[in-house]
């Protein structure tokens, strides 16, 4: 097997625990407008629509950045669960998405790898996001590559393709971090070398994670400093 010189890595999830971190904020801002409802739920949902909704990107509508594609599914989660926030303090849980704490490895485990990696994000967050997200989580990365210089979002084949292109790599050269297997299979079906990294607390205690993809390769770790160690970082 070719010796691996970028890491393409995943963000919410595999980098950060959007769950914990976007619930506590929603508690707070709703405890300050004096608004009850069931935020882990709410959180949940808004999160099983993020996928419907970069679907139809992926299926022919028109580009729009994550923000975007956030207000419009939290107006129908809130909508739907009869929960009514202020403009404001909906803004304020779309924003929070720049805000999101990493996992404990995260920071050291990133900073490993750079020793002997190439390391870039490829997140469906949009750039401006993404960068607000890394410096408020204090993450380092070489490159922050997202979905939108593609125009597309993941697991369109065309958002890695963009990201090995623009890094000038071929996908024998590459591994792709994610702790998704729908990411890991369309980076795996061109031809980069997949790493799964388990976080079973991205969708709270007490929840199954996914099976680990049957792809050739397949390197499975438990968090990114233990990855780090697997590539001998």
């Amino acid at each position: 097997m070719q010796p691996i010189r970028v890491l393409l890595v995943d963000v919410f999830g595999t980098l950060v625990d959007w769950r914990a971190s976007l619930i506590e904020l929603a508690e707070a801002t709703a405890s300050r407008a004096g608004v009850q409802a069931d935020w882990a739920g709410i959180i949940d949902d808004w999160r099983r629509a993020y996928q419907p909704a970069m679907d139809r990107v992926r299926h022919g509508a028109s580009w729009r950045d994550l923000d975007s594609l956030q207000r419009e599914t939290l107006s129908d989660v809130l909508t739907r669960r009869n929960v009514r926030l202020s403009a404001e303090d909906s803004e304020s849980l779309v924003q929070g998405w720049r805000q999101l704490r990493p996992w404990p490895d995260s920071r050291a485990g990133l900073d490993r790898l750079r020793r002997r990696h190439l390391t870039a994000t490829l997140s469906n967050g949009h750039v401006a996001l993404l960068v607000d997200l890394l410096k408020a989580a204090d993450l380092r990365v070489d490159a922050v590559l997202s979905a939108q210089l593609a125009g597309s979002y993941k697991p369109d084949a065309e958002v890695y393709r963009t990201a090995l292109r623009l890094l000038e790599c071929q996908p024998e050269e590459a591994g792709m971090v994610a702790a998704h297997p729908s990411d890991l299979r369309a980076a795996a079906a061109l031809g980069l070398r997949p790493m799964l990294v388990r976080r079973p607390l991205e969708w709270g205690p007490g929840t199954a994670p996914a099976d680990p993809p049957e792809l050739a390769g397949l390197l499975v770790t438990d968090g990114l400093d233990d990855l780090a160690t697997a590539l001998g970082c």
